[in-house]
C-alpha cells in the first residue's frame, strides 16, 4: 500500500484526504492519504522521517511551504515562487513542486478562459499571490499586482519580472482587465469583497482563491456584473489533481475528486 499525505500545522480542517482518497477508489489504487501535524520546529525531522518510512508523496501547507524549500530539491517553478506544496519521495532525494500555480491555470482552462496575451490583476502579494502571479505571467498575461502594502506588491512584481504593482488604490485597472484573481483571504470570514463592485464588468473572468464560502461576495457581485466566475474550490481541486498526477503518473479522475470535495463544502 502506498502512503500519501498532508503535512501542516494545523491540518484538521483539510479537505485533501477525501479528495485524494476518492481518486484512489476511482482508479483502484491501493493507497491511503493521511495528515501529519508536526511541531513548527520539527518539519525537517518530519520530511526525513517520511522519506525513511517510504511515504510516496506529501502535500505541504502552512506554515511549512517556505521552510520545506530548503529540505528538498525544488523544481525551477517552485524555486522561483519560493514555496513548495508538493513533495515526491520516489527519487534519490525528495523533489519539491508548487502545484498551486497549476491550480490557477487549470481552473481557467477548465472554464475555457484563455490567458495568453490577456491583462490580469492579482489582488494580494502573499503566498497565494506569488503562485498566482507567476502562473499568470508564465501563461502570457500582462500582470498587475495590487496589495494593501504597495512595497510588497512591488517586490513580487520585480520577482515575477515584467509585472506592474501598486496599492489597493490601483484596483481601478480592473475596468480594463480581462482576468482578476483574489489571492487574499478577504471574504472568507465576512461578507466583504476586496474589489470595488463598480470596476467589475461582463468581459472579465474572476477567480477567487477563497473556497469557504464557495460563493463569496466578490463572485456574487462579479456574476451580477455579467463576468465569468470561478470559485476557489476549482483552484483547490486542480492543485490536488496536479499533485496526484505527479505522484502516480496517472490521469486524475477529476470528476470523482471534484465530487468528494464539493460534498464536503456543501
Amino acid at each position: 500500500m502506498q502512503v500519501f499525505g498532508l503535512v501542516g500545522n494545523p491540518v484538521g480542517h483539510s479537505l485533501s484526504p477525501p479528495m485524494h482518497e476518492a481518486a484512489y477508489d476511482a482508479l483502484g489504487i491501493d493507497a491511503r492519504y493521511v495528515t501529519f501535524e508536526p511541531a513548527v520546529d520539527d518539519i525537517g525531522r518530519a520530511i526525513d522521517g517520511a522519506d525513511a518510512l517510504g511515504v510516496t508523496g506529501l502535500n505541504v501547507t502552512i506554515p511549512f511551504k517556505q521552510r520545506v524549500l530548503d529540505l528538498v530539491d525544488p523544481d525551477p517553478l517552485a524555486a522561483r515562487i519560493g514555496a513548495v506544496n508538493t513533495v515526491d519521495f520516489t527519487g534519490e532525494r525528495p523533489r519539491g513542486y508548487n502545484t498551486d500555480a497549476a491550480g490557477v491555470t487549470r481552473s481557467f482552462a477548465h472554464h475555457d478562459v484563455p490567458l495568453d496575451g490577456r491583462d490580469a490583476v492579482v489582488v494580494g502579494a502573499g503566498g497565494a499571490g506569488r503562485a498566482v502571479a507567476f502562473a499568470l505571467a508564465d501563461s502570457g498575461c500582462d500582470v498587475h499586482i495590487a496589495n494593501r502594502t504597495a512595497e510588497k506588491a512591488a517586490e513580487l512584481a520585480d520577482a515575477v519580472g515584467g509585472a506592474s504593482a501598486g496599492g489597493l488604490d490601483t484596483l481601478d485597472r480592473v475596468r480594463d482587465a480581462d482576468v482578476l484573481v483574489n489571492a487574499t483571504s478577504v471574504g472568507m470570514e465576512s461578507d466583504e469583497s476586496p474589489v470595488p463592485r463598480e470596476v467589475l464588468h461582463p468581459a472579465l473572468a474572476v477567480l477567487d482563491a477563497v473556497y469557504s464560502p464557495v460563493e463569496t461576495r466578490l463572485l456574487r457581485e462579479a456574476a451580477e456584473a455579467g463576468a465569468t466566475t470561478i470559485d476557489g474550490a476549482w483552484m483547490l481541486l486542480f492543485q490536488g489533481v496536479e499533485a496526484f498526477e505527479r505522484w502516480t503518473g496517472e490521469d486524475a479522475p477529476v470528476d470523482a475528486m471534484n465530487g468528494a470535495l464539493r460534498a464536503r463544502l456543501s
